[in-house]
């Protein structure tokens, strides 16, 4: 039997878990992180919360005392072990704000609630198979106060997925609303050139993902250079190499874009210092 955490209290997965009236469900009015297990324990904890925290203050959502790196650490521990997770795995916490009102909510505090899942692998693995990209041309991302968090209005994503399937692609790229190429449709986007990395800024409206933020630091301290800069299909077109990040997944490496076909040493160069980082063999 598998468990979920509804507001701190541990509940069986197969029963019904959430509240009528909860405002994630009726109108994406709530965020969500996606956090990595890594040897049984949730990892990179307090940049998801963190993040977690100050999209809250965008949204106007109280934010608890108690919402520490510390609490969240403890609860993800509970769960993980009542679910028998003791290597990979995947945490989502979500986070609503509490029952009541229309859009005009009644209150501004807040409720959580957690998911957890085990992966096949504890180590982070580079795809065997590049990814077939392309661009997403039916809609832009707005760049916005909202940009940078995982709210849970996620319908470009989904969207954008569903077209890549149809065109029998592994993910399409979503571009802003000035056409700068920002992310994929679950992951921030690296280009690779004369070995530098090459990603959108937050400026330019793309998610400012937790492994964004890892891989940059970690190529930084292994003397690889990192600028955050507009990226267009040109930059596409000449660059060694192309991959996404995650905070499940990890890297992602495209084999192709359109007729460009790619390298992946720099991802796995990546992959190994990110499995040095969290002490995976």
């Amino acid at each position: 039997m598998s468990f979920v955490n509804n507001n701190g209290v541990i509940l069986p997965a197969g029963g019904y878990s959430l509240k009528a009236g909860n405002r994630g469900h009726l109108y994406g009015d709530g965020l969500f992180e996606s956090v990595r297990v890594v040897n049984g324990r949730a990892i990179n904890v307090e940049n998801h919360v963190q993040r977690l925290c100050e999209g809250m203050k965008v949204l106007r959502i109280n934010v608890p005392d108690y919402f520490t790196t510390a609490f969240f650490q403890a609860e993800f521990d509970a769960l993980t072990g009542h679910n028998g997770i003791f290597a990979g795995g995947h945490l989502r916490l979500s986070v609503d704000r509490k029952p009541g009102g229309n859009f005009l909510p009644h209150n501004n505090d807040a409720e959580f609630f957690i998911e957890a899942y085990p992966l096949q692998s504890n180590k982070f693995h580079t795809n065997e198979r590049g990814w077939k990209i392309d661009q997403y041309e039916d809609m832009r991302k707005p760049l916005n106060a909202l940009s940078a968090f995982k709210t849970k209005n996620s319908l470009i994503y989904i969207l954008s997925k569903l077209r890549a399937q149809e065109r029998g692609l592994d993910d399409l790229l979503i571009q802003n609303d000035k056409l700068g190429i920002i992310e994929g449709a679950s992951a921030n986007l690296f280009v690779v050139s004369n070995g530098v990395l090459y990603t959108p800024g937050l400026d330019l409206g793309c998610l400012g993902g937790t492994m964004r933020m890892q891989v940059i630091n970690l190529a930084i301290e292994n003397n690889i250079k990192v600028y955050e800069c507009n990226i267009s299909p040109q930059n596409l077109l000449v660059a060694d190499e192309v991959f996404l990040t995650n905070a499940i997944s990890g890297i992602i490496w495209a084999g192709s874009y359109r007729t460009k076909e790619y390298g992946n040493a720099m991802a796995l160069r990546l992959t190994d210092y990110l499995n040095k980082k969290w002490n995976v063999s």
